[in-house]
């Protein structure tokens, strides 16, 4: 049954059982992909996205109009992986930022790396700069909300960032270095 958006919505709005299933099979492969972004196994990223679809589920009834879903989807299933995040690990050994630190400057450049290969570069970082990574440069927030929404500092933010992307400077470089030795 091939139901849009709007109507898969409005069933899920009456908790119709055969609404939240289809708009589930629709949907998993992109809320799942953005759990794998977050999580450095497949089981926690499945129960990120259990407790998206789940948190989905019991929200749909406050939305007066249907809304582009997957930018929504996206938010739910960032906020569900940040809030598995806090719960089961907290920050240790806040480190503090004198002033700004160094700007990202690739030699290689990432765009040449598949999907799987990217991801498998992101779950070598440390959870937390892994965390700072993702917020920050793939979904755009500011120091300030990456900040705010782990409760850390503005300048532990800019930290763990600096050392996220400068790991994956040698990751991408050792990953192309192997990739050439083949």
């Amino acid at each position: 049954m091939n139901l849009s958006d709007e109507e898969l919505i409005d069933g899920c709005k009456r908790r119709s059982r055969k609404h939240e299933e289809l708009f589930f099979k629709k949907y998993y492969g992109y809320v799942m992909g953005i759990s794998m972004s977050y999580s450095k196994s497949r089981d926690l990223a499945q129960e990120i996205t259990h407790d998206s679809f789940l948190k989905f589920f019991d929200s749909v009834k406050k939305l007066e109009d249907t809304p582009s879903v997957k930018p929504w989807l996206r938010r739910v299933t960032v906020n569900t992986a940040i809030d598995y995040y806090r719960r089961n690990r907290k920050f240790q050994n806040h480190e503090e930022a004198d002033g700004e630190t160094p700007v990202f400057d690739a030699e290689y450049a990432p765009d040449q790396l598949a999907y799987e290969e990217i991801l498998k570069l992101l779950y070598q970082l440390p959870e937390d700069h892994q965390l700072v990574f993702n917020l920050y440069e793939v979904e755009g927030y500011s120091h300030k909300e990456v900040a705010e929404r782990l409760e850390i500092t503005e300048s532990s933010s800019r930290v763990y960032l600096t050392r996220a992307k400068n790991k994956l400077r040698q990751l991408i470089h050792i990953h192309f270095k192997e990739y050439a030795g083949r």
